[in-house]
């Protein structure tokens, strides 16, 4: 049964509870019954109405009623039975207006009048009218009416819709403990929806938890929990949620995907976010192409994983990245002391064009040369750098050798001059004779040229005094 047939039903009943031709009247009038003449027709319309459903009978019946003179109780029970009459035949507006004027005219008794401004409230849903609909239904309680469980979330929809936010929370609140332990899923996301309204972020938190727990799998709690925290600037727990979205699978879209990678990245995770970039896009969840793995590239070296970074950054300059790609590919040889690859990278690079510093690749390249031990090819690069780079490498070059020719010379200067020491105590000691001299000293003279002989000999010793 539709919605309007249910509220149908629920007005007639509503009517006939009200209605009985024996039925006591208002205080106002003070006649209780139909004369012998009126009562056989009134009585005959009512059967027509409803027993028979023979409305035009009824009707004709009750206008040759209203034709004749009617004491109060008369016009009372006639204006309510057309009432019904006008309900059963969809005139929805009519009955609303004899009921009204039966409830001017005192011809409904106070204990009664409650469940009229009910019978009438439930009139205007039908008629989609919700601001009468709603002024009946409080009429309804001010005349003593305690609304149930339905009325209550009745009260609470129509306030909803019309816009009474505060007013819609009273009563779904009521409603919700009503029901206690016996979840109804309509009644919470109305809550959320009104505590989302009326700013009431604690309940809707609340509500949100116990909806979550019944349907993890529902998308759209998950985002209004992210939605909240969005709004109040609490990004980290914003992320947590994205995360257990994610991890529940509920995160499939690409930008979905590359808002959580971005969302690790932007809070100190990039292996994280290296790691469900490169598996999104292997499933081809995520499209791969230069920009991206170029960020994948950069998650891993943020991350200092040099070794995951290279085949990424390969893949990158095989996708379109050129020289630049390359470029970079030998940065992460380097940083992992290749020093082969590092040169054979950079060599690629600066062949295939639109490397950024063409000066440090050659300081690279002349570094890879030099811990290799190709002194002149590292030599040459750094030359062909021409920059401050490279010249510092040259002047550590040179300061390395020119050490390395000082200590050639010193050992070889310092032999001599241990050998001329040992003469000038071999010659004090001639005093003493010839047979009396140590053995060292009889070998003195040969080992003094022969010393002397060494450092003139010695390349690195030219220029430098004794």
């Amino acid at each position: 049964m539709g919605i309007r047939a249910t509220l149908k039903s629920a007005i007639v009943v509503g009517l006939m509870v009200t209605m009985g031709a024996g039925a006591a009247l208002a205080q106002a009038c003070t006649e209780t019954e139909f004369t012998s003449k009126t009562g056989q027709t009134y009585l005959e319309a009512e059967q027509a109405a409803m027993v028979n459903k023979d409305f035009s009978t009824a009707i004709a019946k009750l206008n040759s009623l209203r034709n004749q003179p009617l004491n109060c109780y008369e016009e009372g029970a006639v204006i309510k039975l057309s009432a019904y009459i006008k309900i059963e035949n969809g005139d929805r507006k009519g009955a609303v207006q004899d009921l009204l004027t039966a409830l001017n005219k005192g011809y409904i008794p106070e204990t009664d009048a409650a469940q009229t401004y009910y019978n009438i409230a439930q009139i205007y849903l039908q008629e989609e009218d919700l601001a009468k609909a709603l002024e009946y239904m409080n009429k309804w309680q001010q005349a003593g009416g305690k609304p149930d469980r339905t009325q209550k979330w009745q009260l609470a929809v129509l306030n909803q819709r019309a816009d009474k936010f505060k007013e819609a929370v009273r009563w779904a609140e009521e409603v919700r403990r009503e029901d206690g332990s016996n979840f109804k899923q309509e009644v919470y996301d109305l809550l959320l929806f009104l505590y989302n309204q009326t700013g009431e972020k604690a309940k809707m938190a609340e509500v949100l938890e116990v909806l979550v727990e019944r349907n993890p799998a529902e998308r759209k709690y998950w985002d209004a929990i992210a939605g909240n925290y969005f709004a109040d600037n609490e990004e980290r727990k914003a992320f947590e949620v994205q995360k257990a979205m994610y991890l529940g699978g509920l995160l499939t879209t690409q930008d979905e995907l590359m808002r959580i990678v971005n969302f690790y990245n932007r809070f100190n995770a990039p292996y994280h976010a290296a790691r469900i970039l490169e598996k999104e896009m292997n499933a081809g969840r995520i499209t791969k192409n230069l920009d991206r793995l170029e960020l994948l590239a950069n998650l891993y070296q943020v991350a200092r994983e040099h070794e995951k970074a290279i085949p990424v950054i390969r893949q990158a300059a095989d996708a379109g990245g050129g020289g630049a790609m390359y470029e970079r590919l030998g940065r992460s040889f380097a940083d992992l002391q290749k020093w082969k690859e590092t040169e054979e990278a950079l060599t690629k690079a600066i062949s295939m064009g639109g490397v950024k510093d063409r000066g440090n690749a050659y300081v690279l390249i002349g570094q890879s040369r030099y811990e290799r031990g190709d002194r002149a090819g590292a030599r040459e690069s750094f030359k062909t750098a021409s920059n401050n780079a490279g010249r510092s490498w040259l002047a550590f070059m040179n300061s390395e050798e020119n050490t390395k020719r000082a200590l050639v010379c010193f050992e070889v200067q310092s032999a001599w001059l241990n050998v001329e020491n040992e003469a000038k105590i071999c010659k004090r000691l001639a005093v003493l004779g010839d047979a009396n001299l140590p053995e060292n000293c009889k070998t003195i003279k040969d080992r003094l040229e022969a010393a002397e002989a060494k450092f003139n000999a010695t390349p690195e010793c030219k220029g430098q005094a004794t």
